[in-house]
């Protein structure tokens, strides 16, 4: 069976999550999964932190700054770390991991961090033996058009905005 093309969109909290739900259950079969974070650079983070528990096959690599990128003008070095994320996501595509997480794709794409052709380029050179999934609001409406399945996610209710540990991050 040829492997997936996932993605994980929408306004709603969880697309990380979700992804990272998928990667847990690799893991648990002994699968290898590689986990590649666009604008994210914070270490404390659980999906971050987890690798610790998960030696061996789960790798987790950041493409970001610690602080919040500035959509409404991304920097240089923002573009720059979301475009060596991306050929850095190219290179461990060639060595064809059961799992290849791309994290927040969808909206560094969205915000031209990396160009939507790139990453459609990316999806196209996906190994049979790989199952991709790319997380982030804003899905290109031609990667949808591409996946094989595509989730939105939609925030109904929201009480608090604070972020909690172990839940948000």
């Amino acid at each position: 069976m040829s492997g997936r093309v996932i993605v994980y969109t929408g306004d709603g909290h969880g697309k990380t999550t979700a992804s990272l739900g998928v990667a847990m259950r690799s893991v648990a079969h002994g699968k290898k999964v590689v986990v590649i974070q666009f604008m994210k650079g914070k270490k404390n983070t659980g999906e971050y932190l987890i690798k610790n528990v998960f030696p061996g096959n789960y790798e987790i690599y950041q493409f970001g700054r610690e602080e919040f990128v500035d959509l409404r003008n991304p920097s240089d070095e923002d573009k720059r770390l979301a475009r060596k994320g991306l050929d850095f996501a190219r290179e461990k595509m060639r060595e064809k991991p059961f799992l290849l997480i791309l994290d927040e794709i969808n909206i560094a794409s969205h915000f031209n961090l990396v160009s939507v052709d790139d990453v459609i380029s990316l999806v196209r050179e996906k190994p049979d033996e790989t199952n991709l999934v790319l997380t982030g609001r804003y899905a290109d409406e031609r990667l949808i058009e591409v996946a094989d399945m595509v989730t939105e996610l939609r925030e109904v209710k929201r009480k608090k905005v604070e972020c909690i540990e172990g839940i948000e991050f």
